[in-house]
C-alpha cells in the first residue's frame, strides 16, 4: 500500500472512536484545537496517597486499570491513606470544591482507578465527585518515557461549571502533564482548580509547579526559536510546562534532539 494511503488500512482496523480520531488528527492536525494551558507557577504540590510499589504491585491494580470497577474499589480502599486526605482538608480550607476524574483510554479499556478513587475522597470529605469530563483522545502514556510524555498531550470536553471549584483526581502523576492539561480546561471554560491529588507517584513528581529559575534555565540553554516552535506545536510557552517536564527537556542536549524525538514519538503514537 503507497503512503498516502495508509489512513484507508487505519479506518478499517479502528476499533473505537478514538482510533478514528486518531487517524483524523494525523491527516489534519489543523482542525483540532491544541490543549489549553496556563502557567502552573503557584500551584500546589500534588497531594500522593501511597507509594508506587503498593499500587502498582497490587493484585488487582491491572483489572482496575482496564476498567474494572470493583478491583479499582478494591485497589482504591487498601492504598488511600488518611494523612493525605487530612492534607486535602488542609488545602480546601474550608472551600466544597468538586472533584473531577478524567476517563481515560488505556491500552485495554478505561481506566476506572480515577472515578472510583474520587468517589472514595469524597466519602471521606463530604465533597461532590463528578465524573463528566472525558479524555477525548488516546495518549498511551502508561510506560511512556518523557518524550513520549510530552509528544502525546491528552485533550478533554466536558461540561465545565463557570466559577465552581474543582480538585483534580487522578491514579498516577509522573511529568504532571495530564494535570496541566486538565487544569487548562477547566479554567478555559470558566472553573476554577485548587489542587490536584494522586493515587500514587513520586514524591519529586508532587511538585508540579515550575519555578522561575528553572524557566529561565531552560530558556537560556535553548534558545527562543525552540520555544516559538513548542508553542506552535503544543500552543503553549515553557512558561505553562510543568516541573518535571521543564527539567527532562533542560537535561536534553540541544534543542535539535528535542525536536527529533518529539517528532519520533508523535510518528509511534500513530501507528
Amino acid at each position: 500500500m503507497e503512503d498516502n494511503e495508509w489512513w484507508k488500512e487505519a479506518i478499517e482496523g479502528a476499533k473505537t472512536i478514538s482510533d478514528i480520531e486518531r487517524v483524523f488528527r494525523r491527516l489534519w492536525p489543523g482542525l483540532f484545537p491544541k490543549p489549553p494551558r496556563k502557567p502552573l507557577f503557584d500551584f500546589p504540590d500534588v497531594v500522593i496517597h501511597a507509594n508506587e510499589t503498593s499500587v502498582k504491585k497490587h493484585p488487582r491494580y491491572s483489572n482496575a486499570k482496564s476498567g474494572d470497577t470493583e478491583a479499582a474499589a478494591e485497589l482504591s480502599n487498601e492504598t488511600f491513606n488518611s494523612d493525605a486526605i487530612d492534607a486535602l482538608k488542609a488545602l480546601s480550607g474550608g472551600r466544597n470544591p468538586i472533584l473531577i476524574s478524567a476517563h481515560s483510554m488505556e491500552g485495554e479499556g478505561v481506566n476506572a482507578i480515577p472515578e472510583v478513587f474520587a468517589e472514595k475522597i469524597a466519602e471521606q470529605l463530604g465533597f461532590e465527585a463528578e465524573s463528566g469530563i472525558v479524555q477525548t483522545n488516546t495518549v498511551s502514556h502508561t510506560g511512556a518515557n518523557g518524550f513520549g510524555r510530552l509528544a502525546r498531550q491528552p485533550s478533554f470536553d466536558g461540561k465545565v461549571i463557570k466559577g465552581q471549584e474543582y480538585l483534580i483526581v487522578d491514579d498516577f502523576v509522573g511529568m504532571g502533564g495530564t494535570i496541566a492539561n486538565l487544569r487548562g480546561y477547566i479554567e478555559s471554560k470558566g472553573g476554577i482548580v485548587i489542587g490536584a491529588t494522586a493515587l500514587t507517584g513520586k514524591p519529586h513528581s508532587a511538585i508540579i509547579a515550575l519555578d522561575r529559575i528553572t524557566l529561565q534555565e531552560l530558556r537560556d540553554k535553548h534558545g527562543k526559536e525552540l520555544e516559538n516552535w513548542w508553542e506552535e506545536k503544543f500552543g503553549h510557552s515553557f512558561d505553562s510546562l510543568t516541573k518535571s517536564e521543564a527539567r527532562y527537556l533542560l537535561k536534553t542536549e540541544n534543542a535539535d534532539r528535542v525536536r527529533n524525538r518529539i517528532t519520533e514519538e508523535e510518528q509511534e503514537g500513530n501507528r
